[in-house]
């Protein structure tokens, strides 16, 4: 879980893709990749309205819970600031603690998902939006962050059900975003530059996790 950022946006940048539309992707034979990347292209399009109706989800196997509006700061990603990192959390506590953290405005930080151990998935920020969660404002703006339930110290909590859910999350979130799936592009909280976290530890099998993104990118295309 990560620091609190100055929630200014004074900085604010439009990415250098914002202005792409579907041209690349008509030109891919395949309607299924075509589809998908024109999905892509229109999300990233500056000034397009994205809808926010309450309880909506980002991914279609997750619950809603939200976040205190003193975690997150609203954005209009990725038109505003382009997503190109997925950063990978863990708790250091349950699921009940994590939520309830997340919902207090003065614990300054949380991530837009948390995992659980039985592999269900809740949603706290809308991924068009900025969350506290890296404890680097530059991460923050440029990232999706997934909490998982549990102990970098028990790897035990690292169960099969919770990589692969996050697998099949993480995956939908590199293909909205054309993110590649290697470790550049997925790291983990102690990676961030400046945080003192070690999440999610020694014990967690990256070599597994990046297999199973892969694996759940390849079966949705």
């Amino acid at each position: 879980m990560g620091r609190r950022d100055a929630p200014k946006d004074g900085d604010r940048r439009v990415g250098r893709r914002a202005l792409l539309i579907g041209g690349t992707a008509a030109a891919v034979g395949s309607a299924v990749l075509a589809r998908d990347e024109l999905a892509r292209a229109w999300w990233r399009v500056p000034g397009v309205d994205k809808p926010r109706r309450p309880g909506e989800v980002d991914y279609a196997g997750a619950r809603w819970v939200a976040a205190s509006e003193a975690n997150w700061r609203r954005a209009d990603r990725p038109a505003d600031y382009g997503i190109d990192r997925v950063v990978v959390h863990v708790t250091q506590g349950s699921f009940a603690s994590a939520v309830q953290v997340f919902q207090d405005p003065e614990h300054g930080a949380a991530a837009h998902y948390i995992v659980r151990k039985d592999g269900r998935v809740t949603q706290m920020i809308r991924e068009l939006d900025v969350a506290f969660h890296a404890g680097n404002r530059d991460y923050n703006e440029r990232s999706v962050g997934i909490e998982h339930e549990g102990f970098v110290e028990r790897p035990q909590d690292f169960t099969d059900e919770m990589y692969e859910a996050s697998a099949r999350l993480t995956a939908r979130i590199c293909a909205r975003y054309g993110i590649a799936v290697d470790r550049e592009h997925i790291v983990g909280h102690a990676e961030v530059p400046g945080t003192d976290h070690t999440d999610p530890g020694g014990d967690w099998d990256w070599d597994r996790y990046l297999r199973l993104v892969r694996r759940a990118r390849t079966a949705r295309a």
